[in-house]
């Protein structure tokens, strides 16, 4: 009934009927704001089309009968409440009023414009009451840039009445910060919800000021977006990324004019070609990876395509996961020959992980990459050097990584990142097995027995190992139960130590309680 009744009120505006003035009004009014506060109450089936429903009668209605400076007052009311609402307990009326201040003609917002503005920011900010409110988000993101089209750009213009040069900074601000959303819950990646109403919003936005104001794109934030949406499209999740690359290439392709500042274009252009993409399903993973993997050779763009591919290749899905490690091992076959190119990927790789450690949503899958790039001799240039910087950067970030850790998936993974360091010559390779020794006598038996497994295939495919005393060690290897006892452990593990001339271990006595 209630969508009904908005449809209704929705089409009796935009027929003009004379009831300007009248009581009905307030009516009509009332029962639009009703329908967006309780929005939660309403079936989730139901809920989306009566939402739009709410929001479109609201247009339509401020559009024929708040107009005029006599509803000055009402006008001012109507942004205060529905302000007020923004911070409402119940996700779905923020959701609601959010819309709504959207959907507001100018001359509503005009002489409000900045405070509007700032309520629908604070809806986009997570704050540990309201870290699963995504759609919320989403839908005050949304707001944003349709007000954004509504009031138009002026560098120079009156602040309240329309976006100028401050506010667009703000608006690239909140809308490049949402791209950092990767809320989870019951639901999933919820924050995905976010990241792709930022990324249309950010399309919107940055093609409004290519029309109207272009100098006002400046070259830091146009790299930015670019940078952030090149990472967006090498992610794991199909349809964002599809998003993301769908919105890259708009931006990149858009004459009329040309976005400006945007890093690299001669070379995108040449690998992104109007006529090839166009056929191009970017949510194919075998389409798409093995295209936005191409990015890495551009400065600009690698570390963001890295972080995004780090995701992807360590995932869990089996096809994500094979055409993102086709795509990457494609560019590194690429660079073997060219040490500086290999230096410059490295040195971003690296960069990478330590702005990621702890993070685990990306340092435990970055691992596991890192694991299929030195099984895949992409570093085996590195072993003709003792103690290569990489290596030992390498070793010491993921050293840090699981210090203290109890995560099983990130110690396995960790593992197999140590064992495929051991290729590596010079003290690197004492330090790296001091570290597998360590892991030997880990409080967790399953981690000290994937420990002997994976030092045991470590030994079979590395020779590290000297001839003389091979079978001794694959003997205590295999012939240990490392899920026994630490103290029987510990003594075959020093007896390790001893045979590959490692020192051993020291234990580290516990402070004295007083």
């Amino acid at each position: 009934m209630r969508h009904a009744v908005c449809i209704l009120i929705e089409n009796l505006s935009l027929s003009k009927m004379p009831f300007r003035g009248d009581a009905v009004i307030d009516g009509w009014q009332w029962l639009i704001n009703d329908t967006l506060r309780n929005l939660h109450l309403i079936s989730s089936p139901s809920r989306q089309r009566i939402k739009e429903a709410a929001v479109s009668a609201l247009a339509a209605l401020c559009s024929e009968y708040h107009s005029g400076e006599a509803d000055s007052t009402a006008q001012e009311e109507l942004v205060k409440q529905y302000l007020t609402e923004l911070q409402s307990p119940e996700e779905m009326a923020r959701c609601g009023f959010a819309l709504a201040l959207g959907a507001l003609p100018a001359f509503v917002l005009k002489g409000r414009l900045r405070q509007v503005l700032a309520g629908l920011r604070a809806v986009t900010h997570i704050s540990p009451k309201d870290v699963s409110f995504a759609e919320s988000r989403r839908d005050a993101l949304k707001a944003i840039a349709r007000i954004c089209q509504t009031v138009g750009v002026q560098a120079e213009g009156t602040p309240d009445e329309v976006v100028c040069r401050e506010d667009v900074a703000q608006v690239y601000c909140t809308l490049l910060g949402c791209l950092s959303d990767y809320t989870t819950d019951s639901r999933g990646d919820v924050g995905a919800w976010v990241r792709e109403a930022a990324m249309t919003s950010l399309m919107e936005l940055t093609l409004l000021l290519a029309r109207d104001q272009p100098e006002l794109i400046e070259a830091p934030v146009c790299r930015r977006v670019m940078c952030c949406l090149a990472q967006q499209a090498s992610e794991k999740i199909d349809r964002f990324r599809a998003h993301a690359a769908r919105v890259f290439l708009a931006l990149l392709h858009w004459d009329s004019p040309a976005i400006p500042h945007v890093p690299h274009r001669q070379e995108l252009e040449r690998l992104f070609p109007r006529s090839a993409v166009a056929s191009v399903n970017w949510g194919a993973p075998s389409q798409g990876f093995p295209r936005v993997a191409q990015l890495l050779g551009l400065p600009a763009y690698r570390y963001h395509v890295l972080l995004g591919l780090a995701v992807s290749v360590g995932g869990l899905t089996e096809s994500t996961v094979r055409y993102s490690t086709q795509g990457l091992f494609e560019y590194m076959k690429g660079i073997q020959n060219d040490p500086q190119a290999l230096e410059d990927f490295t040195g971003t790789l690296l960069q990478v992980f330590e702005d990621s450690l702890l993070n685990d949503r990306v340092s435990v899958p970055l691992l596991k990459m890192l694991d299929q790039m030195l099984a895949n001799s992409c570093f085996a240039i590195f072993t003709a050097e003792e103690n290569h910087p990489f290596c030992v950067k390498l070793l010491a970030l993921c050293k840090e990584e699981i210090k203290k850790s109890k995560d099983v998936q990130k110690l396995r993974s960790s593992i197999a990142v140590f064992c495929g360091l051991v290729q590596f010559p010079g003290d690197v390779r004492r330090k790296v097995l001091l570290q597998l020794f360590l892991l030997l006598c880990h409080p967790f038996p399953v981690i000290r027995k994937s420990t002997a497994s994976q030092v045991y295939e470590m030994v079979l495919t590395y020779d590290v190992v000297a001839a003389d005393v091979l079978d001794e060690v694959m003997a205590v290897l295999n012939g240990t139960a490392w899920d026994a006892e630490l103290l029987v452990v510990r003594a075959q593990r020093n007896r390790l130590c001893d045979l590959l001339g490692v020192p051993r271990p020291q234990l580290v006595p516990k402070p004295s309680v007083r």
